[in-house]
C-alpha cells in the first residue's frame, strides 16, 4: 500500500488534540456554525423533507436528524438525510484550492457518530477537523474528470475517516476503512447542476452515510486491495492520483483553515462575477430600469454557469444570469433568492435575458491562481462601468468578518428554530471542545418544542 495513505491514515487516526492549533480549533468550530445552519435551512426542502419522511418510516436509534421534529434513525441514514439536507440549498463552505466541500460531507459523520457513540464536543470537532484534512488532501492528489463532481468522492473518504477516528480507530484501521471507502466511491456529473438535477445532492449525503459504515466494515473484518485509493482514483473515477501533494506540509499546514464560506446561495465559481457587479451597483444604486444588459466576461468554468431559463430552484444556483438578476432587483443573491418562486417570477425572468456570459481566455489563464471576472453594466443613457475581481469574497485571503458569518447561521437556523434556541445553539457551538458528551447540543436542539 502506498506510503503516502498509509502516512495520511497515521496522521487522521494518532494525532492528539493537543497538536491542534488553537487558531485551527477556533475556526473549525465555525466552520461546523456555519454548516449546522446550511444543514437546518436545507432540511425543509420539499425532496428533503420527502426523502426523510420515508428512510425514517422504518424506525431506527442512535443519532439525530437535523430538521423539524428532530427525528431520530440509525447513524448512516441520519448522516446522509443530514448531508443531503446541507448540500441541498447551495451555500456550504468549500476549499480554497481544491475541489472539496469537505465540511458539509464530513460533519453529518461526526455528529450522527458522535452522538451514537457519546463522544465529546472535542472529540467530535477533531474528527471534523480530521476528516476534512483528509478529504482536501486525497482531493489534492486526484486528477478529476472534467465532468465530475466532487460529492462522494475525496469528501466521502474524509468523512470515513471521521468515523474511523470517533470509533477510536488505529493507524492500521483507519487505513483499512479508507481502503474499504474507496469502493463505495460515487461518480456525480455537473451536468446534474445546470439541469437541476437534485440527484446530485443525494451523493453528497451518501459521504455521510459511508463515512458511518466504512469503519464499521473495517472492524468487521472486511478486507480490502493494498491499492484501492489510488487505483481508484487513477484509474476508474479520475485520470490521475499524484501521491506526493497528500502528505504536502502535513502537520504544518492545516486544511480546513483554508477553506471559504459562502453568503450566496449559488456555485462558488460565479462570486467574482457577483462581487464585481455588487461593486458597481454600490457605487452607483441605479434603477434596474436603467440597466440595458450585464455582460461577463470569466474563466472557463464558471462561463459554462450561463442558462438563462433555469429549469427549477437548484439549476438557478448555476445560473449566472440569475444570480446577476435576483442581485439587481432582490439586492442580494442569499437564500430566499433561489426558491421555485423566484425562478418564476416574471421580473426575475425577464432580466434574465440582459444578462450575457463569455469565457475570456486571459482570465482562463489565471487559474488556479485566481478566478477572476470582469463584469461590464451598459445603461440605457449609453454609459459604460467596467469592474474586475481577481476572486471572490470569502476565502482566508478576502475573509468574512465573524459578524456577517454569524448573521448567516442565525437567518438559516431561524428557518427551523426560534430566536431562543438559535442563540443556545450558537453558545454550544462557541464551546464544543468543552462539552463532555456531543449529546448536549443535540439536547439544545431538541428543547426547541415550536419548532
Amino acid at each position: 500500500m502506498g506510503k503516502a495513505i498509509e502516512e495520511l491514515a497515521h496522521f487522521a487516526a494518532a494525532t492528539p488534540w493537543e497538536a491542534i492549533p488553537a487558531t485551527v480549533r477556533g475556526h473549525a468550530k465555525l466552520v461546523l456554525l456555519d454548516t449546522l445552519g446550511v444543514i437546518l435551512a436545507g432540511s425543509v426542502q420539499p425532496e428533503v423533507a420527502g426523502a426523510r419522511a420515508r428512510l425514517t418510516a422504518s424506525g431506527g436509534r442512535g443519532a439525530t436528524v437535523y430538521a423539524p421534529g428532530w427525528p431520530t434513525t440509525d447513524p448512516r441514514t441520519a448522516a446522509l438525510l443530514n448531508g443531503l439536507a446541507g448540500r441541498s440549498i447551495e451555500l456550504c463552505e468549500g476549499h480554497r484550492y481544491v475541489s472539496c466541500q469537505g465540511a458539509v460531507q464530513v460533519l453529518p459523520t461526526a455528529l450522527a457518530s458522535g452522538e451514537w457513540l457519546e463522544r465529546s464536543g472535542r472529540e467530535t470537532l477533531a474528527a471534523l477537523i480530521f476528516g476534512y484534512e483528509v478529504a482536501a488532501r486525497l482531493g489534492a492528489g486526484l486528477t478529476a474528470r472534467p465532468l465530475a463532481h466532487q460529492n462522494g468522492q475525496a469528501p466521502l473518504l474524509g468523512a470515513v475517516a471521521a468515523g474511523a477516528r470517533l470509533r477510536g480507530s488505529t493507524a492500521e484501521q483507519m487505513s483499512l476503512a479508507l481502503r474499504i471507502g474507496a469502493i463505495l466511491v460515487l461518480t456525480p456529473g455537473y451536468t446534474n447542476a445546470v439541469a437541476g438535477a437534485t440527484a446530485l445532492n443525494v451523493a453528497g449525503g451518501m459521504s455521510g452515510f459511508a463515512g458511518a459504515l466504512a469503519p464499521e466494515l473495517a472492524l468487521a473484518g472486511v478486507a480490502a486491495q493494498p491499492n484501492a485509493i489510488e487505483e481508484a482514483f487513477g484509474q476508474l473515477v479520475g485520470d490521475g492520483f499524484q501521491p506526493e501533494a497528500v502528505t504536502e506540509e502535513l502537520g504544518q499546514r492545516w486544511e480546513i483553515a483554508r477553506n471559504y464560506f459562502r453568503l450566496r446561495a449559488c456555485c462558488n465559481p460565479i462570486y467574482s462575477a457577483l462581487d464585481a457587479l455588487e461593486d458597481i451597483l454600490e457605487d452607483l444604486r441605479p434603477d434596474p430600469a436603467g440597466i440595458e444588459r450585464i455582460d461577463v466576461a470569466t474563466y472557463r468554468f464558471a462561463a459554462n454557469m450561463r442558462e438563462p431559463n433555469p429549469a427549477n430552484y437548484f439549476a438557478a444556483k448555476y445560473s449566472l444570469p440569475h444570480a446577476a438578476a435576483a442581485l439587481v432587483l432582490r439586492g442580494n443573491a442569499g437564500y430566499h433568492a433561489f426558491t421555485d418562486e423566484a425562478v418564476r417570477d416574471p421580473a426575475i425572468a425577464a432580466f434574465r435575458r440582459r444578462v450575457t456570459v463569455r469565457e475570456d481566455p486571459e482570465l482562463s489563464a489565471a487559474v488556479p491562481r485566481l478566478k477572476p471576472a470582469r463584469v461590464t453594466v451598459t445603461f440605457t443613457d449609453g454609459r459604460q462601468v467596467t469592474r474586475l475581481r481577481e476572486s471572490a469574497r470569502g476565502d482566508y485571503q478576502d475573509p468574512y468578518r465573524d459578524d456577517e458569518l454569524r448573521s448567516k447561521f442565525r437567518e438559516l437556523a431561524g428557518v427551523v428554530l426560534g430566536g431562543a434556541g438559535i442563540a443556545r445553539v450558537e453558545a454550544l457551538v462557541d464551546r464544543l471542545d468543552d462539552l463532555p458528551r456531543l449529546g448536549e447540543l443535540v439536547d439544545a436542539l431538541r428543547s426547541e418544542r415550536g419548532a
